[in-house]
């Protein structure tokens, strides 16, 4: 793993890791279904169903070993704890909860919360949103990143 991508994300199908992502690295449009592993210039992005069969876990782990940290995701409209007791356990890296679609109708943070905070992080819960981009700034300090530049606007004829 490049220095360059110190960060893994970790979450079940649709808990928004691939958008949270794209938000972190500025870009704006849709985030596609993230099919395998994938790596950015800043994070490697691992896809939903390797945490949500355990039989996956033997590719998530090492995937993770060389990060400086791991993102925990838990979508707050999902009533469902995909983590074991102690996952975060499993890595060396620092690991940070991250519950993610704060600005839905349907979230509960607090429940979101107590899912993350039983699989023993070593770092803090941060609640964001990708869409009106709530938390960010508190991540991105957390993970030593700048606020990406917005994008140039093209120019007047």
């Amino acid at each position: 793993m490049s220095a360059a991508r110190k960060i893994v994300l970790i979450g079940p199908i649709r808990a928004g890791k691939s958008t949270l992502l794209r938000a972190l690295e500025g870009l704006s449009g849709p985030a596609r279904k993230t099919q395998a592993i994938s790596y950015t210039k800043l994070a490697t992005d691992t896809p939903g169903e390797y945490l949500e069969n355990p039989l996956y876990y033997r590719v998530l782990v090492p995937s993770a070993m060389e990060a400086r940290w791991v993102l925990l995701i838990q979508d707050a409209t999902s009533p469902r704890n995909h983590y074991p007791p102690n996952f975060a356990r499993a890595f060396p890296g620092k690991s940070v909860g991250i519950i993610t679609k704060i600005d839905d109708p349907r979230a509960d943070v607090e429940r979101s919360r107590r899912f993350l905070q039983a699989i023993a992080l070593t770092g803090p819960i941060i609640a964001v949103s990708s869409v009106t981009g709530a938390g960010l700034s508190e991540l991105r300090d957390l993970l030593g990143l700048v606020e990406p530049e917005p994008p140039a606007e093209a120019p007047q004829s």
